[in-house]
């Protein structure tokens, strides 16, 4: 694949700065802050949303958890949303870590023996609204054919050893190491001819997270 001219829009290098992992300070600070930007006092924002000064000293010094009532009418006189007073919490992410040769053989739907699918991690609910399942697939018995199979979501290959003819829809793609193959997964596809084994590859499927 030749290089685009169009530029991608995301920077994977930009940073957010550092966010606090206490749910009450980071509450805290965006009031401040909020309120600093709008040129308010104290003693005015608590007006607005009908708290007393002492009260509102509590919140943006972090010393208290305010209801979700309380921060609806904060986010209402700051004439923000709701989620923006969230906005510098820094919510615990996952990573998963998997050594060489652990990765949890997993029997999928479809699948035959000879068809060894190694899950090399998972993670559950997350914020992004897409699951990713990333598996190391090893061919390597010539017997055994994959049925087609066919989901919602996007798929990538990356092949590492051998040589295998892979369909997708009326398509069939020779990949040989160093091969990747990019597709969208709700058109048939599965591994074809299997040329050359062992067959080891990198199968990397991802869905929208179930809400």
């Amino acid at each position: 694949m030749k290089r685009q001219d169009q530029a991608f829009t995301q920077d994977p290098h930009a940073e957010r700065g550092p966010r606090e992992k206490n749910l009450e300070v980071a509450i805290g600070r965006q009031v401040r802050d909020l309120r600093k930007r709008q040129r308010m006092t104290g003693a005015e924002l608590a007006a607005q949303a009908g708290l007393s000064v002492g009260m509102l000293s509590k919140i943006e010094n972090g010393v208290i958890s305010p209801s979700l009532n309380t921060i609806s009418v904060l986010a209402h006189a700051l004439r923000v949303p709701l989620v923006q007073l969230f906005a510098g919490y820094e919510e615990e992410r996952g990573c998963i870590h998997v050594k060489s040769g652990q990765g949890v053989e997993v029997e999928r739907a479809g699948t035959r023996a000879g068809h060894q699918y190694h899950l090399l991690g998972h993670l559950g609910s997350n914020n992004s609204g897409v699951v990713m399942e990333p598996y190391l697939i090893v061919l390597d018995s010539e017997s055994d054919l994959f049925p087609t199979f066919q989901h919602e979501g996007l798929e990538m290959l990356y092949m590492l050893e051998g040589l295998l003819n892979y369909r997708h829809g009326d398509q069939e793609y020779l990949l040989e190491p160093g091969d990747s193959l990019f597709f969208d997964a709700d058109a048939p596809h599965g591994p074809g001819e299997l040329v050359q084994l062992p067959i080891r590859y990198l199968a990397i499927i991802s869905y929208p997270q179930a809400r």
